[in-house]
């Protein structure tokens, strides 16, 4: 990405321009919510200003309309993660509502006590939690899969956890706290061996690099809007046709139904019956924006971007005395998690912040992670395509700093 294509971008997200204490803001904290860029603000406005109707129900103008576009959007979520039929595309309201959709429809209507669930070390509370819910209803198990000190998966410890009551593995194909990069091909592989369906959450995969749910065979890929430029509350779930028409509805109400009477309902065809109520028909349209921004930029050209700010990243930030870098795959995201020294994290991010640089410190939802590390937390660096060498160089000397006030 050549500098003047950067700063065209750059150009396009005001907030960028902001000043935070009287510093330019450098926004390290991508990989909790990306910001958003004129045309998918643009979109929301244009939505609410001009084509603003409830959806499928309506057989006036601005209804057709609405629903035309929020149906349009289906179809480019469907493309972009480059799924067989738009039909199997489910919006939900991010990753979190997708996963615990197919934990509860799943789970009801495949799993009973005595059945196991496995997912990794390195998963977000989103996809631990909903499992964990499943397992204490039904009295199930859930195993977990170690990774190695650089935070890679150990693959042959994975294999010795699938059995006949392995019901379904869940696993994150971007850890949002080591960067690794999981071998989700490999892990549906050896999962698919054994009649083991496999869901992937690509909350962290879907902004940085290319997916294709069929070429990966996933049965279940998830994401969220707000990670990858769009509006908050809006997200998606790819799911197999023939596990989403197996599922039950995970929700009841207007829209998924087919017939209702006080005797019996019939549910809807794919995908209404899992959408329930009116749904994020704004939001799907700008999520579909979103979409068209970053193919325009073009997936393989954002991911390399980012790898060479991951590289020169890192290389900087070991010029530090006493920096640890938490996750050191071969395979990573740009994703930075470090500590200094002994000093705690959040004075290190707070700091930071005074400086006008925006960073994550915690354990990011990932507390049996970091349990497992034992550590008390990261300061975490996640870049988007929208950032430069120029501000990790900010960075870096505002780090600097702050370490020697803090030590």
């Amino acid at each position: 990405m050549d500098k003047q294509e950067l700063l065209n971008i750059r150009a396009d997200f005001p907030i960028l321009s902001e000043k935070i204490y009287n510093k330019d803001l450098i926004y390290f904290d991508n990989g909790a919510t990306t910001q958003k860029p004129r045309a998918v603000v643009e979109k929301i406005e244009e939505g609410y200003y001009h084509l603003n109707a409830n959806i499928h129900r309506g057989v006036h103008y601005l209804s057709q309309k609405a629903t035309e576009a929020h149906e349009a959007a289906r179809i480019t979520v469907a493309e972009f993660l480059k799924a067989g039929k738009h039909e199997e595309i489910i919006f939900t309201r991010g990753t979190t509502e997708a996963i615990n959709l197919v934990a509860t429809s799943f789970g009801e209507a495949f799993c009973k006590a005595g059945d196991e669930v496995v997912v990794s070390v390195m998963e977000h509370h989103s996809n631990i939690v909903p499992w964990q819910m499943l397992c204490e209803r039904k009295g199930m198990t859930l195993r977990v899969i170690p990774a190695n000190e650089k935070g890679e998966l150990d693959i042959e410890a994975y294999k010795t956890l699938l059995n006949e009551r392995t019901k379904i593995v869940s696993i994150a194909h971007v850890s949002n706290v080591l960067g690794t990069i999981n071998p989700v091909a490999e892990v549906i592989r050896i999962a698919h061996q054994k009649n083991i369906p496999v869901l992937v959450d690509g909350a962290q995969s879907v902004p940085h690099i290319p997916v294709n749910v069929v070429e990966l065979d996933a049965d279940f890929y998830v994401f969220s809007g707000h990670k990858i430029y769009g509006p908050t509350g809006i997200g998606a779930l790819y799911g197999k046709e023939k596990w989403l028409n197996a599922m039950p509805p995970y929700q009841g109400g207007g829209e998924m139904i087919a017939t209702v009477t006080f005797e019996k309902t019939t549910y809807n065809e794919l995908p209404f019956k899992f959408e329930a109520g009116t749904p994020e028909y704004i939001g799907s349209t700008a999520l579909a924006e979103a979409l068209r921004y970053v193919q325009a930029i073009g997936m393989d050209k954002i991911a390399a971007h980012e790898h060479d700010l991951l590289v020169y990243g890192t290389e900087r930030l070991m010029e530090i005395e006493g920096m640890r870098i938490i996750g050191t795959a071969d395979q990573k995201s740009s994703v930075i998690s470090f500590l200094v020294g002994n000093i705690h994290p959040y004075d290190i991010g707070m700091l930071l912040d005074k400086l006008g640089i925006a960073v994550r410190t915690g354990h990011h939802c990932a507390q049996p992670l970091i349990d497992s590390l034992g550590i008390p937390g990261t300061v975490r660096a996640s870049f988007a395509f929208y950032n430069t060498k120029e501000e990790i160089d900010v960075f870096v000397t505002a780090l600097k700093r702050v370490v020697t006030m803090l030590e």
